[in-house]
């Protein structure tokens, strides 16, 4: 707490489905506990550009319903140098912001690490990212919303999906996490889902067609996770049309669906509590952690757990799906 009077609030890297609810959360709480906020606009980059403005109570009035983030965000290369930083920081001492409350996913909290050590300055993250993968809290903001998108829409993919014979491939987001394929398989009854955390494990494409899916069902429908590791559902399917021709194979990718629309009730009450503790942690003279929340408990993180560590699937998921979904 020592010495803090100004909080400023940023969202960066991808956005989240509750950003806003957090936004909202952070600048009340703040401004309650009597501190002055101020927003800055598109992430690390407006921290380096100056585009910062005071926050009042009013400037977060009906936001906790939309999707996206007021703030905007932006990816910022300059920030990952030295030098964009030291403007960054230059920036913060000229507008007298003494504390930062960053919302973003792992990219974002990699980049407030750094900062912080560098300037040793106060900042506190909040976890704003669909793919779940933070290490330490069990959801993360915006998950709970896209599993119910992906959800909504592979409902409407089965309507014509059991009118063919046919194989699809329905890629979700998840650069390097099965969280929402894996999830949102079991939630939409699919045959598999296709996750980079057992890729090295085994062939899983191999394994559907070996399990002689689609022996009683007249469709099959698997999510597959857009990780490198496995490809993402392109390659899936170039690989079905290659070496098992007699399935008829089709691929719709989510892409961007999945990051949109307003957030759902859990999403909101997330958001709004680790926007509450972010605060509460400043005040608590915490530094350097990010907002987790671990069986419906606020915990404090630190930056270098959240980021390094790897979130593990949950193995007892990948066995539930399997045994639904014969």
């Amino acid at each position: 707490m020592a010495g803090i009077n100004c909080i400023g609030i940023l969202t960066s890297g991808g956005d989240a489905p509750g950003m806003n609810a957090a936004i909202r959360a952070v600048t009340r709480s703040a401004i309650y506990s009597g501190f002055k906020v101020k927003g800055i606009y598109r992430g690390y980059r407006g921290l380096i550009t100056g585009e910062i403005v005071e926050f009042k109570t009013q400037n977060v009035s009906n936001i906790i319903q939309m999707g996206g983030t007021i703030l905007k965000t932006a990816r910022c290369k300059e920030f990952q140098t030295p030098e964009g930083r030291k403007m960054a920081y230059d920036m913060l001492q000229k507008e007298g912001i003494d504390a930062l409350v960053v919302i973003g996913g792992d990219g974002s909290l990699t980049g407030a690490r750094i900062f912080a050590t560098e300037f040793n300055f106060p900042i506190v993250g909040l976890p704003g990212t669909i793919d779940n993968d933070l290490f330490g809290t069990d959801k993360t903001i915006g998950y709970d919303t896209a599993l119910n998108t992906i959800m909504e829409c592979v409902d409407k993919i089965r309507d014509t999906a059991t009118s063919h014979e046919r194989l699809f491939f329905i890629e979700v987001m998840g650069r390097d996490a099965g969280f929402l394929a894996l999830n949102g398989a079991i939630a939409t009854g699919a045959e598999a889902a296709i996750i980079p955390e057992i890729s090295t494990e085994v062939d899983q494409l191999e394994e559907l067609i070996k399990n002689g899916f689609r022996k009683s069902k007249n469709s099959s429908i698997v999510l597959v996770a857009e990780s490198p590791i496995t490809g993402g559902a392109m390659s899936l399917a170039e690989r079905v049309k290659n070496e098992y021709p007699q399935y008829d194979v089709r691929v719709t990718i989510l892409g961007h669906l999945q990051r949109g629309g307003s957030p759902t009730a859990v999403d909101r009450i997330l958001a709004s509590r680790m926007g509450a503790a972010a605060i509460d942690a400043l005040l608590e003279d915490q530094r350097n952690v990010m907002i987790g929340i671990s069986n419906d408990e606020i915990v404090y993180v630190p930056f270098s757990k959240a980021i390094k560590n790897d979130k593990p699937i949950n193995r007892e998921l990948l066995n539930t799906l399997r045994r639904l979904s014969i």
